[in-house]
């Protein structure tokens, strides 16, 4: 519940609160007692380590999740306990995620890949529906890292492919705050693909996907998440406003911007503020420029 809570609140105080409720659950879950219980008190904390180190410039508490989804499969095996190794190896793949995204070598972003098609084996969408559309949208973010440093554009097609597979099953009704995450997702790989394109139809996608997002991903409801989506709407607007004439999008860019900006501010995000910074003088410059002309 503790860590449920705090991934939709800007605070990370219940996370860390999650942290320490599973570090004290371990004292008494002795892998020689409970090798099971254990293992499920490391996935526990595994996934709670890997959303707070998504939210902070160290390292530390992401590696620790690595080191505690590792300890967890040492004892949940496939051939023992199929679904729990699966969700495991998922777990895993999103500690090995964060942890490559902020690395230049594709060396993490790779076995998260490799965690996650494993974790595909056993979760089928026959068998468990939401977490087979989970992994799915978790492979297409790491689809979408490395296709974001390749020349090529086949992982950013297949990154598409896994979003649209996952809200197969994350609909609206059923999930919508899932649906809106897989939006949100493939709004972004649509981006990176509009941008390598001199079309503007991947693009105007992306803007609809970040928009209906939006639509679920309230700011009183999951305000990083929201913000986050600001930005990523930001971005898309940005690009479409350099290429076209006129100030219009340009400037919803720069409001799109500024909104996140505020969020991720207020919940003391402030290694964001330099970012947002420049895109917001960015625009303002190209503005300033076309209206002169």
């Amino acid at each position: 519940m503790l860590t449920t809570l705090g991934a939709r609140e800007s605070s990370t105080a219940r996370l860390k609160a999650a942290v320490q409720a599973y570090e004290v659950a371990l004292e008494e879950r002795k892998r020689e007692r409970v090798p099971l219980d254990w293992a499920q008190t490391q996935n526990n904390l595994g996934a709670v380590l890997t959303t707070l180190g998504d939210r902070e410039s160290s390292t530390a508490r992401l590696e620790a999740a690595v080191q505690a989804n590792e300890a967890a499969l040492e004892e949940r095996k496939r051939e023992r306990v199929p679904l729990f190794w699966a969700q495991t190896q998922n777990n895993l793949g999103n500690a090995l995620a964060a942890l490559g995204e902020r690395e230049s070598s594709t060396v993490r972003l790779e076995a998260a890949l490799r965690a996650y098609e494993a974790a595909l084996e056993e979760q089928t969408r026959e068998r468990v529906p939401f977490e087979w559309a989970q992994t799915q949208n978790n492979l297409g973010n790491v689809l979408a890292a490395l296709g974001e440093r390749e020349s090529g554009t086949a992982r950013l097609v297949a990154a598409v492919r896994a979003y649209e597979a996952a809200i197969e099953e994350w609909t609206r009704e059923r999930l919508p705050l899932e649906w809106a995450t897989a939006q949100n997702n493939m709004g972004s790989v649509l981006r990176i693909l509009g941008e390598r394109e001199s079309d503007s139809a991947r693009l105007e996608a992306a803007v609809q996907a970040f928009e209906v997002a939006l639509e679920e991903r309230t700011r009183a409801r999951v305000p990083l998440e929201w913000a986050q989506t600001q930005n990523n709407l930001g971005i898309a607007l940005q690009t479409l406003g350099e290429r076209g004439n006129g100030t219009a999008r340009l400037e919803a860019a720069a409001q799109a911007f500024h909104l996140g900006w505020q969020v991720f501010n207020s919940a003391g995000q402030t290694q964001y503020d330099a970012y947002f910074s420049s895109r917001i003088q960015q625009i303002e410059t190209l503005i300033e420029e076309r209206q002169e002309n």
